[in-house]
């Protein structure tokens, strides 16, 4: 007879531990950077240059690297990329894309497309008060882009920027800076 109430105890106590969880892996914040709250694309358009950025496989041996953004009548972003491969006097290299600002985020999350149907998150994590410069990543942290509106940025800024990303529990030993000041 002794049985009979200590499997009920432990069913109650293994159904109790399944839910607490469960409840407790739906309401753990996930390492997700948090975006800025709002971006002006008339103002964020322009041209980028990169200063720093967690190296990736498609900007491999990439020099000088720039980004062109331009608003278009049909509501996204036209991309165009460039860089210098192997040397600061290498050939050009370029790619032009598409970004579509993903709704509800006030166009701090966009989707950004270079060979349909593919979409990677672009979302932009940092942004200066006069956009003059700007930190990119996405959902995962895979990624991570310093940006300027100038090809060489100020170290005091840098520094300001590394700082941010530090109390954003962002890798900086990952990061490496661009090379600019192509021909």
């Amino acid at each position: 007879m002794l049985i009979i109430p200590r499997v009920k105890t432990i069913k109650l106590i293994l159904v109790n531990s399944c839910f607490l969880a469960l409840l407790t892996s739906c309401t753990m914040k996930k390492n997700i950077p948090n975006v800025v709250s709002s971006v002006d694309l008339n103002r964020y358009a322009g041209k980028w240059y990169e200063i720093a950025s967690y190296p990736v496989s498609f900007q491999k041996n990439c020099y000088c690297i720039s980004a062109e953004y331009t608003l278009t009548e049909k509501g996204y972003v036209k991309v165009f990329n460039s860089c210098r491969k192997d040397s600061i006097n290498g050939r050009f290299s370029s790619i032009t894309g598409k970004a579509f600002p993903v709704k509800g985020s006030n166009n701090a999350k966009l989707k950004v497309q270079f060979f349909w149907p593919f979409k990677a998150p672009y979302w932009i994590v940092g942004l200066a008060d006069d956009y003059s410069w700007a930190i990119v990543s996405g959902p995962s942290r895979k990624y991570l882009w310093i940006l300027s509106r100038t090809p060489v940025m100020d170290q005091p800024i840098y520094d300001q920027i590394i700082e941010k990303l530090k109390q954003e529990q962002f890798d900086i030993s990952k990061l490496k800076k661009g090379v600019q000041g192509c021909i």
